[in-house]
């Protein structure tokens, strides 16, 4: 073994229908070839059989939220098609200009530049997506 570490060891590779445990880790599937150089003591290999029931209640337990009323979280992260009920990630906003203190009503998804009336400052300018609003302006969404 040279020019390694007297520390560094290779374990042999797991068969397909063993699975990798490592004492202190989060994810308990891993490639033994990239675990070169873990100690004995943390590594162990067992047959899905043995840890098969804990790994299942793990999974059931993780998705475990009523269908019909899930959180808002999990509502908010879905495409606005696939939500429960279907509700668009566009909304409408007041934005106060930082010059004369006007209020502007602004769409969140503009495909224009819009400027303040007043002072004829730009409030905010179009990118793919959402409307990015100038450094300073103020803003409050409207309807909630």
């Amino acid at each position: 073994m040279e020019g390694r570490d007297s520390n560094t060891t290779r374990y042999p590779t797991a068969h397909a229908s063993q699975l990798l445990y490592i004492k202190g880790c989060q994810n308990p599937r891993l490639r033994l070839s990239s675990l070169a150089t873990l100690q004995p003591s943390r590594v162990s290999l067992a047959t899905p059989a043995v840890h098969a029931n804990s790994l299942l209640l793990k999974m059931v337990l993780s998705n475990d939220y009523d269908l019909l009323n899930p959180p808002a979280e999990l509502e908010k992260r879905k495409h606005k098609l696939k939500r429960l009920v279907q509700s668009p990630n566009s909304f409408f906003m007041d934005v106060k200009c930082q010059g004369c203190f006007n209020i502007t009503t602004v769409f969140s998804h503009s495909q224009t530049v819009v400027v303040c009336g007043n002072c004829q400052t730009v409030l905010c300018q179009p990118t793919g997506g959402r409307a990015r609003l100038t450094e300073g302006c103020s803003f409050r969404r409207k309807g909630d």
